[in-house]
């Protein structure tokens, strides 16, 4: 019979292997940002793609393990990693970009490779991933079992961490890559090749990268959105190490996992069990919302993005996607119910990117959890619908669906109130990982969600009456953003978005106007998220996952952070690509395009401004005062004789 503390020791042994994972996504993080200064965001898809490609040469095309892993680790990865380097990341740092954009690059990376793994390898998961080193008995530790797959992890661990540590101080290339890490600029102009030790960084984080992915997809089913959520769930290792200690990474990886394992035995009784499973399975999504929320002094804090470009008076290429986007929204009504099924889906779409339009095209804010509240949308109509709330009778849908955005509105709290001291990365991480636990912890748990059935209201009980009230509420929130983009409050929001402090100096309140901007992105997805159950009826969690809103916002990015219109266009493109071709295929564009957000200031509206032709700028006009001091100048001046 094994004692308490035989159980102990064994699931600490077992911890220690997803720990020794997590501390290597840490090492390859805190090196790429040590030695780059940007912060991999495509380091799950980076993983994901690199385990796929070893099933790939092993299982399919029958490579013997060792040289396939050789190939995928040492060779594909970090030339991956070097031509991200030179085709991305560098042209956007001899511009003198700053981590906004940089932070753009690297989700557009992350959704392209996703999309390249799912147009190559589909959706279905796999469960016969090679695995390095196999689960066998290596050793006794005081009666206690040790695994050789534990054992190599925890070397491998040791011997980067303790390698890279030596390299940095002890040689000459470490001294380089510390006066590039301290000064860039005066690095160079000193004869040191900061690209060659940027290049060096980018293959050694790629390399990292790819070896995780490789380690936990033998125990995981390989997913293209699983795993690299996963993956990024990692970052907590980093973040809690500030992206700068190597040995912190390590140890707070370390213990990370242990904890995970031995919180297993914690199993309170009652209706705390649910919640406490919960936790003990998503320790690393709760670890990485901590670690974002604590103050961090090293976060950049710049905006998301480029600033859009200047806008223009309207002119024939505007009128001309305005009626472009009327027709693709009217069109489906001429649809066949099978065919109109699928266009259900683009208003509600447009809504949740309307709502990333708000945030960050007009207040300047990043947010990276805008699927954690249209899910919460969904869910609350989801609930109140059938009758699932305590002490609320089962409301009819629109009912339901009033009531449920709502009482999301305020929730727009949980990013907004830290956005307050937080812009750019800092911000960034927290909104990622308020929407990765509302995902983990609510919307995945069966506590929350099972047996939940979303019914139309008779009168839209068709697609076509339900789509034409979509329709409506669509424009009714497309006025909603075109008075928050005009008048007094508009103009508050571009000083705000264009620079905070000059803004707050000017008079603007700066933290109640990003709460605002927060609680009404909130409100616009919720009500996207809403529409999104009634139309599909039922609450779907895939459909809320935090893949969902790297895709989003890499989307509103791409067509244009301050174009409205923009974002309706890309919610009919997405929905028809996904529904007409194979899927992978948007997100392999979206990707590729906000990979090269460097090269196209201001998304697809930007270069429809930039390019298109502009029309003679009207006469200035003066006020009635102006008016007549100028009728009397004109009196007064003698007349001019031909």
């Amino acid at each position: 019979m094994t004692t308490g503390a035989g159980l102990t020791a064994d699931l600490a042994l077992a911890g220690l292997s997803v720990g020794s994972a997590a501390a290597l996504s840490g090492v390859g993080l805190v090196v790429t940002h040590r030695t780059t200064g940007v912060l991999n965001l495509a380091q799950g898809a980076q993983a994901v793609a690199t385990a796929y490609l070893l099933r790939e040469l092993v299982v399919v095309r029958g490579w013997p393990l060792a040289p396939a892993a050789v190939f995928c680790l040492l060779v594909a990865a970090p030339a991956f990693g070097v031509l991200l380097d030179l085709a991305v990341f560098r042209p956007l740092q001899r511009r003198g970009a700053g981590t906004g954009e940089t932070m753009v690059a690297g989700i557009g990376v992350f959704v392209l490779l996703v999309g390249a793994v799912v147009l190559l390898w589909g959706t279905a998961p796999f469960a016969d991933a090679p695995a390095l080193v196999g689960p066998r008995r290596l050793a006794d530790l005081g009666g206690r079992a040790l695994r050789l797959d534990t054992a190599v992890q925890l070397a491998a661990v040791l011997a980067l961490a303790g390698g890279v540590g030596l390299v940095t101080r002890y040689t000459a290339f470490g001294l380089r890559v510390r006066a590039v890490v301290d000064n860039r600029p005066l690095a160079a102009l000193t004869g040191i090749d900061a690209d060659r030790v940027s290049a060096a960084g980018w293959a050694f984080g790629s390399f990292t990268a790819g070896l995780v992915g490789v380690l936990l997809a033998p125990f995981l089913l390989l997913d293209p959105y699983g795993l690299p959520l996963l993956v990024m769930e990692t970052m907590a290792v980093a973040v809690a190490a500030r992206l700068r200690s190597l040995p912190v990474a390590v140890g707070t990886g370390l213990a990370l996992g242990v904890a995970q394992s031995e919180l297993t035995r914690l199993r309170p009784a009652g209706q705390l069990l649910p919640l406490a499973e919960a936790v003990q399975a998503n320790l690393f999504t709760v670890a990485l919302l901590v670690a974002a929320l604590l103050p961090w002094r090293g976060a950049a804090d710049d905006s998301a993005i480029a600033r859009p470009a200047t806008p223009v008076r309207p002119g024939p290429a505007t009128g001309a996607a305005r009626a472009a986007c009327a027709v693709l929204l009217l069109l489906p009504l001429g649809f066949r119910s099978e065919d109109l099924r699928h266009a259900v889906a683009v208003p509600a779409l447009a809504l949740v990117l309307l709502s990333l339009v708000v945030v960050t095209g007009y207040g300047g804010q990043v947010s990276l959890g805008q699927a954690g509240y249209a899910g919460l949308g969904a869910l609350g109509t989801a609930l109140l619908t059938s009758g699932r709330v305590p002490g609320v009778a089962a409301l009819p849908a629109a009912a339901a669906l009033l009531l449920a955005v709502t009482a999301v509105v305020p929730l727009g709290l949980l990013t907004g109130w830290p956005a307050i001291r937080r812009r750019g990365l800092a911000l960034a991480l927290v909104t990622f990982a308020v929407g990765t636990a509302l995902s983990r912890l609510v919307f995945q748990q069966p506590y929350a969600t099972s047996g939940l059935a979303v019914d139309r209201p008779a009168f839209l009980d068709g697609d076509a009456a339900f789509y034409t009230a979509e329709l409506v509420l669509l424009g009714l929130a497309l006025l909603l953003v075109r008075a928050l983009h005009r008048g007094r409050l508009g103009r508050a929001l571009a000083a705000m978005r264009d620079h905070q402090a000059g803004a707050g100096a000017a008079g603007v309140d700066v933290p109640r106007l990003k709460l605002v901007v927060f609680m009404a992105g909130a409100g616009l997805a919720a009500l996207g998220g809403g529409l999104t159950a009634l139309g599909g009826r039922a609450f779907s969690a895939d459909a809320f996952d935090p893949v969902q809103s790297l895709l989003w916002f890499a989307t509103v990015v791409v067509a244009g952070a301050d174009s409205a219109l923009g974002a309706v266009l890309a919610a009919a493109l997405l929905t028809g690509l996904d529904a007409g071709t194979v899927p992978g295929v948007a997100a392999v564009v979206v990707g590729a395009l906000a990979a090269a957000v460097g090269r196209l200031p201001g998304g697809l509206a930007g270069l429809l401004r930039r390019t298109g032709p502009r029309p003679p700028a009207a006469p200035p006009r003066l006020t009635p005062y102006g008016e007549r001091a100028r009728a009397r100048l004109r009196a007064r001046l003698p007349e001019r004789r031909p």
